[in-house]
């Protein structure tokens, strides 16, 4: 699929089909529009490269999930129709806050491994107190930038590891984001796609934000859990995505 230019060039992605559009897919950290071309084929969709992913220019500042559902919107408003939006891990952090956000643009929401709540065994690390020195002697000017920067990349996940700049400083926020509240006040349907053996977003994840959805009294949510799969749930089961997006088409 060719490249595509949206929002004045603000964003970059591919559409498929040839009909108005349908459907819009946010991939995950660290992925791009390429994920999805083995679920879109054939539909009225587009699928996106998210700001500082792939093709499209990182954001100034550092936003979260919120941030990026703003800077979404106003071209989703220009498709003429709500969307369904597909989201894989953090591509549904940002669909589920537009949704919330802006019911007006959303039909309905595909859920992929997504990191909707904390899971329950999650525990808070404290920060090693060689890690704060080392933090506060760059502070004092006793430490160089590139002593701080070796000591974040050897305590942080590959993810953290690999960003930079203000993508780094996104990471972080979005991490230490959880969605109690956006799924409490969803009113479109919702299919969530999990793999049984994703050791990322554990499948009891899936679990409590199924029950969120229930106590908001949503009505239309479905699960689908898949065996012998992980998180990368586009790579290995794109057919089971496929099906929760025409479920909702």
């Amino acid at each position: 699929m060719p490249l595509k230019s949206f929002a004045d060039g603000r964003l970059f992605g591919e559409r498929y089909g040839s009909g108005g559009n349908r459907v819009v897919a946010l991939h995950g950290w660290g992925r791009d529009r390429r994920d999805f071309v083995g679920v879109l084929g054939g539909l009225d969709a587009v699928a996106l490269d998210l700001p500082g992913f792939g093709a499209s220019p990182a954001p100034v500042d550092p936003l979260g999930a919120a941030g990026y559902a703003n800077t979404l919107a106003p071209w989703i408003g220009s498709l003429g129709e709500p969307q369904v939006l597909v989201g894989h891990s953090f591509g549904g952090r940002v669909a589920t806050v537009l949704a919330a956000e802006r019911r007006e643009l959303v039909a309905g929401l595909v859920l992929v491994a997504v990191p909707l709540v904390r899971p329950a065994d999650s525990v808070v690390r404290k920060v090693p107190v060689g890690y704060r020195l080392i933090r506060w002697g760059n502070r004092v000017g006793l430490l160089s930038g590139d002593h701080l920067e070796r000591a974040k990349r050897g305590r942080g996940s590959a993810d953290y590891r690999m960003a930079s700049g203000v993508m780094r400083d996104i990471l972080v926020k979005v991490v230490n984001e959880s969605y109690e509240s956006e799924l409490a006040r969803l009113k479109c349907p919702v299919r969530l796609v999990w793999g049984a053996d994703d050791r990322e977003v554990p499948l009891d994840v899936a679990d409590r934000s199924v029950d969120l959805l229930d106590d908001a009294r949503l009505g239309d949510v479905g699960l689908e859990v898949i065996p012998d799969c992980g998180h990368d749930v586009p790579g290995v089961a794109p057919d089971r995505i496929r099906k929760a997006i025409e479920d909702l088409l």
